[in-house]
This record gives structure tokens, sequence and C-alpha cells, in this order.
């Protein structure tokens, strides 16, 4: 049954399609010579699944989709390759919102059905003069587990958020043709559409909540934007507005 759908994924879409039961990380595998523009690398298990923050991704066994993407972005400035994680984090949002999931985009690209995580995305970037290069989106999508261990966030899956145990190729077959269009207005400089989508489903805009300083500090903003170059817009309580980087600013997610 896979060798069929990952057969009729290749088919479609053309692209070399890597399955693997194991393997260390999917986004390692990516950065092996002959995968290229659009290539996928599945994996069933990641023994050393990575997320941002440098946190592990914790996945069982055949219930979900981790895999990666590669990209050959060399239309799009280094300065702007937010713009990348946007569209990969808009077509996730796109896939979950078709599912029926109220699916939110929580800065910088990881996507959350309330409070609670259910994909996870890693984008690693070759520069090559003022130009990107090669980028590899690794992607972690929570499909049909159910119970989990220990976690520093609270995860949910599509099986819990809709009672629908779903079979995963199909789910990236989807994703990928729904990235295809978001990279084709990337690759258009629709820039414009892919902020209005970014913004209107970002995580927490316009509500106070409380977020944490590096240094332990805690204090309560309000998120306003994301700036193009991938910086948080954050209002604090006394109207000051300041721009974090990634690792600059950590949320505060009640438990």
């Amino acid at each position: 049954m896979i060798d069929r759908l990952i057969d009729g994924v290749r088919a479609r879409r053309g692209v070399r399609f890597t399955y693997l039961p194991t393997v260390s990380s999917t986004n390692d595998v990516a950065r092996e010579e002959g995968y290229g523009d659009g290539d996928l690398i599945v994996a069933d298990y990641q023994t050393a699944g990575r997320g941002q923050r440098g946190n592990g991704w914790e996945s069982a066994v055949g219930e979900n989709l981790t895999f990666s993407l590669v990209l050959e972005p060399d239309f799009l400035p280094a300065e702007r390759q937010f713009y990348l994680s946007k569209a990969v984090s808009v077509a996730l949002s796109d896939l979950l919102i078709r599912h029926r999931i109220a699916a939110r985009i929580k800065w910088p690209n990881d996507i959350y059905v309330g409070d609670r995580k259910i994909v996870g995305t890693l984008i690693e970037h070759d520069v090559q003069g003022a130009m990107l290069s090669r980028s590899i989106a690794g992607i972690g999508l929570n499909v049909n587990q159910t119970e989990f261990g220990p976690m520093t966030v609270i995860p949910t899956s599509m099986r819990l958020e809709t009672g629908i145990e779903r079979a995963r190729l199909p789910l990236l077959d989807e994703f990928y043709h729904l990235f295809n269009i978001r990279y084709r207005q990337l690759r258009e400089n629709d820039l414009t559409e892919i902020d209005r989508v970014y913004h209107e489903r970002l995580y927490r805009r316009d509500e106070l909540c409380a977020y944490r300083l590096p240094g332990g500090a805690s204090f309560r903003g309000t998120i306003r934007s994301v700036a193009p170059s991938g910086e948080l817009l954050l209002e604090h309580e006394d109207g000051t507005v300041c721009r974090y980087l990634f690792k600059e600013v950590e949320y505060v997610i009640p438990r």
C-alpha cells in the first residue's frame, strides 16, 4: 500500500521521493548529494528529529508525517529569507483549515490549534552571495497520534482535533500542492498576499498575553505584526513597541 502511494506522489509531482522507515533526521538526509528543488524525504521515525530552539520533536512511529522538502529558491534575496518561512507556514495552515482545523501560525513558523502545537517546522538555508541557494524545510505534522509523553509544549494532532484517522501520504500530496501555490506567489513576488494570510492567521495577534525574556523576566504584551525581516513586533503595556528576533522572547503558554 505504501509503495503504491509513494509511486503516486512521485508520478504526479515529478520529484524524487525518498521513503525511509527510520532515520536520524530527514533534514540531514536532504543535505546529501543528489537532492534538488522540490524533492521530498519522508520517514516513519526520526531518532534525532529536531525543532526550533534546539528542541527535540517527539513522534510515534508510523502515526504522523515527518518529512523534509528541498528547495532551491535562488530567486529570493537572503534578506527576504523569512518569506520562505511564511510560505511554508501559510501552506501548512491552508492544509489544516481545509480539514476544518482552526490552525494559527505561531511566530516564526510553527502551527498551533488554540494553545496546542500540531506542526513543528525547522527551515535551514544556504546562501550564495546575496541570494538563497538552497533551503531545507523540515516538517513534523501530528496526524494520528493521540498519546504523547512529557513535552515542553502541549501537543495535539489532526485526529485529536477531529476524531478522524487519516492516511498520511495523501496529506503529504495535498500539502505539496498547496505549498506550490504559495511558492509560486513567492516566485512571482506576490508578497502582499502571503503577508496578508500570514498576519490574518498569526497566533495571539492583537491579544494581551504573557511573554518571557531570556533572563527570566516576564511581561505582558500584544503582538501587532511581524516585520519583513522576521522580527516580532510586540507592544508592551506602556504602549512601547519592541522588535524581537527569534530566541529574544518566549511565549508563556498556560498548561
